[in-house]
């Protein structure tokens, strides 16, 4: 499906509509224990290891980093990750996942947003992941004087958070389907959805500094969504952890950064010329352009390998 952009709130600039976003890097208490989660649990492959790093997808570029720091813990009532989101390339691949888990006896939740099909679960260090396919032949959504409308193909109103039919789900899949398959090469990040101190203030840095169109705001839900391309959403901003929310303290585990991903050399140079004419500090990394976002979620702009 396509949402049409809040063209009224757009600035003369819009990120290049090709942009995705690339792998997310977390900090991690137990690098074995994360790799062991992720392997086993979800069907990522090991990409490398170094050290206390690693690097972990579906066979491409990475999905997900992961660094080793030593007595990280985890710390609620303040900003950082709500979720990352891993994008199946259809229903039947997220079948297969979610029927891993079940096999496993892992504590998901899994959830109908008519035009996703999803599930959420959190990792042994408390990460939010969220696992879903696009479904836009169940339906669409808009955000529209910031009411949050999910509408069915027949017509009818959703709350767009409904019990999701697993049953319905695994009948896409076969005998010959092994669920210990690992993820599908063309599994991808679709989109993060970030813990922020003030939604204003993080679209006003998402939308006005970086680029991306707003899909809309929810002040009822204390959220907004901003994306390129007409896309649902590549970033989800909320304050569920508090308005004014203090950023992590350094030994906490969780996110790192997550990177955005531009599709050539000029759309890149774009937004770095935005971020420093508005007097964004930044750090120029072997990864990327390294910059913070208001609530100091660490955000990497990158070129697409």
């Amino acid at each position: 499906m396509s949402v049409t952009p809040n063209f009224e709130a757009k600035t003369e600039f819009s990120i290049h509509p090709a942009t995705l976003m690339g792998y997310v890097s977390l900090r991690v208490a137990s690098l074995e224990n994360q790799i062991n989660f992720y392997t086993q649990t979800l069907g990522f492959k090991l990409h490398w290891r170094d050290g206390n790093k690693a690097g972990l997808g579906a066979g491409g570029a990475d999905l997900l980093h992961l660094t080793e720091e030593p007595d990280l813990k985890r710390y609620r009532g303040v900003t950082g990750l709500y979720h990352f989101a891993i994008l199946f390339p259809n229903k039947r691949e997220l079948a297969r996942a979610m029927a891993r888990l079940f096999a496993l006896r892992y504590e998901n939740y899994p959830t109908d947003h008519i035009m996703t099909k999803t599930t959420y679960l959190d990792d042994p260090e408390g990460n939010g992941i969220e696992l879903y396919a696009e479904s836009p032949e169940d339906g669409t959504w808009s955000l529209t004087n910031g009411e949050y409308v999910t509408r069915r193909t027949d017509g009818s109103l959703s709350n767009g958070r409904e019990p999701l039919n697993v049953n319905e789900l695994f009948q896409l899949l076969t005998q010959e389907d092994e669920l210990d398959q690992p993820i599908p090469p063309e599994t991808r990040v679709g989109h993060v959805h970030l813990h922020v101190r003030n939604v204003e203030e993080a679209v006003d840095f998402y939308h006005g500094v970086i680029g991306f169109d707003v899909m809309g705001v929810a002040k009822a839900f204390r959220m907004g969504f901003v994306s390129a391309g007409g896309y649902h959403h590549h970033l989800g901003l909320n304050t569920w952890q508090g308005e004014g929310a203090p950023p992590p303290p350094a030994d906490a585990v969780g996110l790192k950064y997550f990177t955005v991903e531009l599709p050539n050399q000029e759309a890149l140079n774009q937004v770095i010329e935005r971020i420093d004419a508005a007097g964004i500090s930044s750090n120029q990394t072997d990864e990327g352009l390294l910059v913070q976002d208001p609530s100091q979620n660490g955000v990497m702009l990158t070129l697409r390998k």
